[in-house]
């Protein structure tokens, strides 16, 4: 069984009720709480789109579902592996932006450090966190997204070259533009509320 992830938003305000140490445990709770119907017999459908859930907590985060992964870390994981191959044959300043948005959200890095977790406003990351934004990380994030989406075709070239495979996750071009358009959806959600993004693993 491999690792998972599930990417959540969350509102600030509510986090901010409690420490910096105790935000991401918050929203672990709320995510876990049986009232929230996540837990049910098919609430998550492996589909695409955003999932709210029922309950006290309902109205302070909902959980975003990424299509044809089932929850896996591994289209996350094989995205950053095919930038890792083509990056280097990409022009500098698309190659400057796109490794911050993706160091920023999955990948680990050219050097293998990236750190994904705001801790001055969620303190240390802690089990199972692959990522915490907050809202101005999240804003960051979200404009880079903004500034690179015009561009990303620029890639479809040196992908096609150095980091297109016939079969496995992320294979080809589209596969890594739709991946990377579904964190577009929710870097742009959580930025127009004012919002954290958080990656949870279970």
């Amino acid at each position: 069984m491999g690792l998972d992830i599930t990417v959540l938003i969350a509102d600030r305000s509510w986090l901010a009720r409690v420490p910096p140490r105790e935000r991401l445990p918050r929203l672990r709770d709320a995510w876990y709480a049986d009232e929230t119907g996540l837990w049910d017999h098919d609430a998550l459908t492996g589909g695409e789109g955003w999932v709210r859930p029922r309950g006290s907590s309902g109205a302070f985060f909902a959980v975003y579902e990424f299509a044809h992964t089932l929850g896996s870390f591994k289209a996350h994981f094989w995205a950053g592996q095919r930038w890792e191959r083509v990056r280097g044959h990409v022009d500098p300043s698309l190659r400057g932006e796109l490794d911050v948005l993706l160091s920023g959200l999955f990948w680990d890095g050219p050097d293998g450090e990236a750190e994904r977790t705001d801790t001055a406003f969620f303190g240390e990351g802690g089990y199972g966190v692959l990522l915490a934004r907050s809202p101005d990380g999240v804003r960051d994030l979200a404009a880079i997204w903004d500034r690179v989406l015009p561009h990303l075709d620029r890639v479809r070239g040196p992908f096609v070259e150095h980091a297109a495979v016939p079969d496995g996750w992320v294979g080809d071009f589209d596969a890594f533009v739709d991946l990377l358009t579904r964190w577009g959806h929710v870097l742009t959600e959580a930025a127009r509320r004012g919002w954290c993004v958080v990656g949870l693993s279970e």
